[in-house]
């Protein structure tokens, strides 16, 4: 034999096997029992006219509580969930129902050293559970960052913003809180889920 053919065959047979070893992986990866449902539930959603808007996509809902602050900053709570992994989340809209351009106040991300060092965020707001005299403060992840909303500055006249907030859920025999936003006005909240 040739030193020509044998290096050929040897890359032909390194080929072969990689093209195995990735023949196995990709039907391992596709194989598992619950995964070969989710098609069908997708397909019959489109059937059916596909998925309804969130709240957060445009459709309009009437706010469980409206907090004001300063300068025409209007926070709207549309939705107060609890989840089974043990949180609450808060949905909602904060606007500028001023006529000129707005800058957020910085209170509104608090004044834990940990927060301020991600930026702009709402932070700082708190649910108070006045039944169990309990204040829950927006969670953050292991690298302090606050499970909400980040990354805004300003709003124009007529803007708004949707937004959301992660906290450790109340007792489940809690259905209200009170939740408060730096420079806004507080508001009483019913909790769902």
């Amino acid at each position: 034999m040739s030193m020509r053919f044998t290096t050929k065959a040897r890359r032909g047979m390194a080929v072969l096997t990689v093209a195995a070893a990735l023949a196995l992986g990709v039907a391992g990866c596709g194989a598992g029992g619950d995964d070969d449902k989710k098609p069908e539930t997708s397909a019959s959603a489109s059937q059916e006219g596909g998925p309804k808007p969130s709240t957060q996509e445009g459709e309009a809902e009437t706010p469980l509580a409206e907090l004001k602050g300063s300068n025409g900053l209007l926070f709207q709570v549309t939705a107060a969930e609890r989840d089974s992994g043990g949180f609450l989340t808060v949905s909602g809209t904060l606007k500028n129902d001023g006529a000129e351009r707005i800058t957020v106040p910085a209170a509104v991300r608090g004044n834990e050293t940990e927060i301020l060092r991600h930026g702009m965020s709402l932070g700082g707001a708190t649910l108070v559970d006045s039944k169990t005299k309990k204040r829950y403060y927006v969670l953050r992840d292991t690298d302090g960052r606050p499970l909400t909303t980040t990354g805004f500055s300003s709003l124009k006249a007529g803007e708004s913003l949707s937004v959301f907030l992660q906290f450790p859920a109340p007792p489940t025999d809690t259905t209200e809180v009170t939740f408060q936003l730096p420079t806004f006005a507080s508001a009483p909240v019913q909790i769902s889920g």
